[in-house]
């Protein structure tokens, strides 16, 4: 198996799976879940997985160590992969909002956990809300646009009414009701 030519999803099936059968349960989130999502509209150089099983950060070095690669700071990289890792730190939640769902993507290399797509779509949304983040925005917008009958408008909506997130819920509706981005 070459690293160097693998696309995001391989590589996190093969990194999922080889971390579940060391008893360490990771959730894909973050970037990479917007090119999935997306259909590569955005291109993130990292993987981010959150560790829903709060494992030792020893134990964790050691599991990773075993597929090659090397804790650099707080990243993961490999000599012959394009990608780095990150565990950013628990619990699995988009704004005040813990997840308590995932779907899982079956891989030739393994399989992998990630946030839903309308998870997804909030995750960015909070940067948005949290930070300003247009970058974000865009990116909410392209899940949602790409993934219509697979996420849950309403619900996100409600979200970011208690996130306090109106202003911004509403500009990204008419960002995504106008064709926009």
């Amino acid at each position: 198996m070459e690293l160097a030519t693998l696309e995001p999803e391989d590589l996190a099936g093969f990194i999922g799976s080889h971390l579940q059968s060391e008893g360490i349960d990771v959730t894909l989130v973050g970037g990479t879940c917007v090119s999935i999502y997306s259909d590569n509209l955005y291109q993130s150089d990292d993987l981010d997985f959150v560790d829903r099983s709060y494992t030792a950060p020893t134990k964790l070095k050691v599991a990773m160590e075993k597929i090659g690669f090397k804790q650099k700071g707080r990243c993961y990289e490999h000599p012959d992969c394009r990608y780095l890792v990150e565990f950013p730190p628990g619990p699995l939640a988009v704004g005040n909002e813990p997840v308590n769902n995932w779907v899982f993507i079956e891989t030739p290399l393994g399989t992998f956990s990630l946030i839903s797509v309308t998870d997804c779509i909030k995750d960015r949304l909070a940067a948005f809300m949290h930070w300003g983040d247009r970058e974000a925005l865009k990116q909410a917008v392209w899940v949602a646009r790409d993934q219509s009958g697979q996420c849950d408008l309403n619900e996100i909506e409600q979200w970011a009414l208690r996130e306090g997130g109106q202003t911004e819920f509403q500009e990204f509706s008419e960002i995504l009701n106008s064709g926009g981005f």
